[in-house]
């Protein structure tokens, strides 16, 4: 390739003289430093982290589309900018603006790695958990022109990692506290059958006072025996279809009752149905209207809100996509301080003087066993909001005709198996009263044989109430299908103190007519026998 030039010299001649170049190389020079730009900028748009470049002052000489989006910064508006201007850095731990890598780099020539908790503000404000690394960038002659910033986006990495060390906080202590609560929930059943029994009989004022206060206490011991195998053991939710917002409704102003803060919930009528266990959302919402009573000691409003929502494949909350009911629990009290907020949902953590830790928990342990999703944003000195997200039902919810609470008396002959003698003893004056025969067994083999003989005898139980576990000895789940070999009618009730087991929740499954749940009153003995019966 030749380059020509053409000069006139003024002579007498009129003389004009011409100047030919090779410049084939300077071309071929020129076009390849042009693929290898296009070659950088090709790379630079492919890979999935964010890269800027600067040169030997700190400035911004290039930057690529996924720092452009992490940063909020258009490459032409950043570039000759100071780095630290495009990349507000921040150190998560200290609270305070982290130092600038590029910098450090160009005066040590040394690479540096971000440290794990640096956090970046966007130039929208958004925040983002960084992975980042700055290195020197060397030309032919050994020499720094310049540094270069790789870095990307951990923040939904790092949430499910958050996540997983959660769950294996709770699941840690699940053995040792689903024991306790079994065992305590065989104490409460003795306690809450006989102070039930009696409440029926007396007539005297101060006794039926006194009894009522016994079993106020024992039902709140009830509820934390229950709230150990729920945040612990993940107790498994015994679903029915509901509306959500009369649970929500009831349960937030049973929680305010008494306090001096006003109670708002919002629940439109075209929201989906959902399929959870009444009791335990029921328990979530009050845990957290009490949390929203307590930090506001002076008065104020705590607002319930719902809404349906639908989640994309790619939503950060981790949820599989589909349709949600978004609940939100809002109040005006003191707020959390950040470097409590990582901390809220563990088990036992607690900033107040008076309580156990175990609230947000369990609050967390339910929602997580209801496929669902539970986050909270918090400014100090303006207040808390609790979201949570449940899974909407594709069922069609049709409501349900009212339970009567009244004791239902009746006839027959009933098998009670289980290997607490207290137990025994508390249920076959419960079932006497109701006006039942009682048979009284301690094991799964001395059920099976007396069951299996009275049979024989022509004198059959009408019903069989067993325990689910009995330690070293034959329990509720083999009993089942060994009585069911000998009678495919049978007619046989599971209770037991552990809420968490799926026999519990899907007991037909495994073929129980009905089940009573530990502890339980007289009003549930007669009602789960008449529907059994009749």
């Amino acid at each position: 390739m030749v380059e020509a030039s053409v000069n006139y010299i003024p002579t007498a001649g009129g003389r004009y003289f011409g100047f030919l170049r090779d410049i084939t190389e300077r071309k071929q020079m020129e076009e390849a430093l042009s693929a290898e730009k296009e070659r950088l900028a090709v790379t630079l748009r492919s890979i999935s982290e964010g890269v800027i470049a600067t040169d030997t002052k700190g400035r911004v000489v290039l930057m690529n589309n996924v720092a452009e989006k992490l940063t909020g910064w258009e490459q032409e508006k950043a570039q000759g900018l100071p780095v630290s201007e495009v990349m507000h850095l921040i150190d998560q731990h200290a609270g305070i603006r982290g130092e600038n890598p590029v910098q450090q780099v160009l005066q040590t020539g040394q690479p540096v790695n971000l440290p794990i908790h640096t956090i970046l503000l966007a130039r929208d404000g958004t925040e983002r958990l960084l992975a980042a690394s700055a290195a020197p960038i060397i030309d032919w002659h050994q020499q720094i022109i310049g540094a270069v910033m790789v870095f990307q986006d951990k923040t939904l990495e790092r949430l499910t990692e958050r996540e997983m060390l959660k769950i294996e906080k709770l699941s840690s202590l699940g053995l040792m506290a689903g024991g306790i609560a079994h065992d305590l929930n065989n104490v409460l059943a003795v306690i809450l059958g006989n102070i039930s029994l009696a409440s029926l009989e007396v007539k005297d004022e101060l006794t039926r006072k006194s009894l009522a206060e016994a079993e106020k206490a024992g039902l709140r011991a009830r509820d934390l025996a229950k709230q150990l195998l729920v945040f612990a053991r993940g107790g498994t939710p015994v679903k029915e279809l509901v509306t959500i917002g009369e649970v929500i409704q009831d349960s937030a102003k049973l929680a305010c009752a008494g306090t001096p803060v006003r109670c708002e919930v919002s629940a439109p009528p075209d929201l989906w149905p959902v399929e959870v266990d009444p009791g335990q959302i029921s328990q979530v919402i009050q845990n957290l209207v009490i949390n929203a009573v307590q930090a506001m000691p002076q008065g104020g409003e705590v607002r319930l809100s719902c809404e349906n929502v639908i989640l994309s494949k790619d939503n950060p909350l981790t949820l599989r996509p589909g349709n949600y009911i978004k609940i939100a629990v809002q109040d005006q009290g003191v707020g959390i301080w950040p470097d409590h907020l990582p901390k809220i949902f563990d088990p036992y953590f607690t900033t107040k003087q008076k309580g156990s830790g175990l609230g947000l928990a369990t609050a967390y342990a339910i929602i997580k066993n209801h496929e669902g999703h539970i986050t909270v944003d918090s400014t100090v000195g303006k207040g808390t909001t609790f979201f949570i997200y449940l899974p909407a039902a594709k069922k069609e919810y049709r409501p349900k005709p009212e339970l009567t609470a009244e004791v239902r008396k009746g006839r027959g002959k009933i098998l009670v198996m289980d290997d607490e003698e207290q137990i025994r003893t508390t249920m076959r004056l419960i079932l006497e009263y109701l006006g039942y025969e009682a048979e009284l067994v301690e094991d799964g083999g001395k059920a099976l044989a007396r069951y299996s003989a009275a049979k024989d005898a022509g004198q059959p139980f009408d019903a069989v109430i067993v325990d689910l576990t009995v330690p070293g000895s034959m329990g509720g789940r083999e009993l089942i299908q060994r009585l069911r070999q000998v009678d495919p009618e049978v007619k046989a009730l599971v209770f037991s103190g552990y809420a968490d087991d799926p026999i519990m929740s899907h007991f037909e499954e495994f073929g129980f007519r009905g089940f009573i749940r530990k502890p339980y009153s007289i009003q549930d003995v007669s009602e789960a026998l008449h529907k059994v019966l009749h």
